[in-house]
C-alpha cells in the first residue's frame, strides 16, 4: 500500500516518474488539521502529477509542496435583524402568548430601527449607551395614556431583550464575547390605593354588572387578567371561595402570572353579587353580551364613569388590587397571607404594603420591655406566652385608622408598588 499510517499520521510514499522517464521516490503525509487516509491519497496524486511536468534536479521530490493549513471558514455574523427571528423562537418556547406580543413590539418599535443594521458583533459597550440615552428621549408608544417619555423601568426593559438576543448569538458561536452593560437601578412605579370610604364610595356609584366587577376587583385582589379569565366552574359560592386557575392577557388564555392556581375565599357581600350576576351567555363570568371575553378597550370607560359618579381622581384598575391589598394589611392580616392572596412568588413584592402596619413591628419590639406574668426558674418568657402576647398586639382591634391610613398614602414614607 502507498498510503498507511504512522506514527499517528497518515503518510504515502511510492514511485514517480519525470518527464524523461526518470524514476524518483516520492514520500509526504496529510496535514494535522485535516489527517485522513483520503487525504493522503489525494495528496499523493497531486504530487505525483507534478513531477510528471517536470525534469530531475527541478525540485526535491522528497517533500511535497507545503500546503498552506487554512483554518474553517468562520459564519458570517448576522444583523440584529436578521438573528432576532431566531432569538424570538428561542424565548417562545418557555415564554407566555401574552410576554412574546409585549417583546415583539419592543423589537419592532424601539430595537430594531436603531440596531437592526448593525452586526451582533458590532453592538459594543458605546452602542448600547447611545442607545439607552436614546430611549430616555423617545415618547412612549402606549396610546392608552397621555403623550410622555419612556419610563425607566421600560428601558430597562429593552436592554434585557438586547442582552438575551447577545447572549444566544454568543452561545451558537456567533460572537467571542458579550458587551459589558450598565445595569442602572430602576427606581419603583408610583404606589396607590382607596381608602375604605373612597372604596365604598366607588362601588355605590358603579352600575349593574360593573358594580359587581368593580366589587369582586376590590375585595379579592385578582389581577385584571385574573378576573377576565375567571370561570363560572372555578366559583364554589357554596363554600365561598375562588380556584383562580387561569388568566386572560392580550387575546390569549393561560395560567396566573405566578405560574401556579390559588384559592380565594369569598366574603358574603362578594358571594350576594354572584349570585344576582349569574347569567349563562358562556362559561366566563364577566363576558360580554354574547360570551367572549372583555376588551381593554371596554372596560376603561365603566371604571372611569364610576370614579367620576363618586368624585374621586382617576385610577385604573390595578389600583382596586393595591386597596385589597392595603385594607388587610390595615386591618391586621400578616404579610405572609396578603401574598398567598395575591399570588406573590416572593414575600419580598408584599413587602411594600408593611409601611401600612408599622405599630406590628413596633408593638413586637415592645414586647422586650414587659415582664411575664408567671415566668420560669430562668426569668425568661415562655414561647408560648410570646406568640399569645404578639396575637394580642396586633389583633384587628390594634389596626390603624383609616384616617391615619388615608394619610400615609400621601406621605414621604407612603409605600411603593409592585
Amino acid at each position: 500500500m502507498t498510503v498507511q499510517r504512522d506514527r499517528g499520521r497518515w503518510r504515502y510514499r511510492t514511485t514517480a516518474y519525470y518527464a524523461d522517464g526518470t524514476s524518483v521516490r516520492i514520500t509526504g503525509s496529510a496535514p494535522r488539521y485535516e489527517d485522513t487516509r483520503d487525504k493522503a491519497l489525494a495528496m499523493e496524486a497531486e504530487h505525483v502529477t507534478r513531477v510528471r511536468t517536470l525534469l530531475p534536479g527541478q525540485e526535491d521530490t522528497t517533500q511535497p509542496t507545503p500546503i498552506a493549513a487554512t483554518e474553517p471558514a468562520k459564519p458570517r455574523v448576522p444583523t440584529v435583524e436578521e438573528f432576532h427571528s431566531l432569538y424570538l423562537d428561542v424565548k417562545r418556547t418557555n415564554a407566555k402568548p401574552s410576554t412574546m406580543i409585549t417583546t415583539e413590539c419592543d423589537f419592532r418599535t424601539h430595537i430594531l430601527p436603531r440596531l437592526g443594521h448593525l452586526r451582533l458583533d458590532e453592538v459594543t459597550y458605546a452602542v448600547i449607551e447611545d442607545f439607552r440615552l436614546a430611549l430616555t428621549k423617545t415618547q412612549s408608544a402606549n396610546t392608552k395614556h397621555k403623550p410622555r417619555i419612556l419610563r425607566p423601568k421600560s428601558v430597562h426593559n429593552l436592554l434585557v431583550h438586547v442582552s438575551g438576543l447577545l447572549t444566544v448569538a454568543k452561545r451558537r458561536g456567533l460572537i467571542a464575547e458579550l458587551p459589558e452593560f450598565d445595569w442602572r437601578k430602576v427606581p419603583p412605579p408610583d404606589f396607590d390605593f382607596l381608602d375604605f370610604d373612597d372604596a365604598d364610595q366607588l362601588v355605590a356609584a358603579a352600575e349593574g354588572e360593573w358594580r359587581t366587577l368593580i366589587l369582586v376587583a376590590l375585595r379579592t385582589g385578582l389581577r385584571m387578567g385574573e378576573l377576565l379569565g375567571l370561570r363560572w366552574i372555578d366559583v364554589d359560592l357554596s363554600a365561598g371561595r375562588f380556584n383562580v386557575r387561569q388568566a386572560y392577557v392580550k387575546g390569549h388564555f393561560g395560567l396566573p402570572k405566578s405560574g401556579k392556581p390559588r384559592e380565594i375565599p369569598l366574603g358574603d357581600d362578594v358571594i350576594d353579587a354572584l349570585r344576582a350576576h349569574r347569567h349563562e351567555r358562556g362559561p366566563l363570568v364577566f363576558c360580554d353580551a354574547a360570551g367572549k371575553p372583555l376588551s381593554a378597550g371596554l372596560l376603561a370607560w365603566p371604571l372611569k364613569r364610576a370614579l367620576k359618579r363618586a368624585g374621586l381622581r382617576e385610577i385604573g384598575w390595578h389600583v382596586l388590587r393595591h386597596s385589597f391589598a392595603s385594607h388587610l394589611v390595615m386591618r391586621g392580616a400578616s404579610l405572609k397571607a396578603v401574598q398567598e392572596l395575591l399570588g406573590h412568588s416572593s414575600i419580598q413584592v408584599t413587602m411594600i404594603y408593611a409601611h401600612l402596619a408599622p405599630r406590628v413591628t413596633r408593638d413586637a419590639v415592645r414586647l422586650l420591655d414587659q415582664r411575664p406574668r408567671s415566668a420560669p426558674a430562668s426569668g425568661t418568657p415562655t414561647s408560648a406566652e410570646i406568640a399569645a402576647q404578639v396575637s394580642r398586639e396586633t389583633s384587628p382591634e390594634a389596626a390603624i385608622p383609616a384616617a391615619l391610613a388615608k394619610d400615609w398614602r400621601n406621605s414621604s414614607d407612603a409605600p411603593l408598588s409592585n
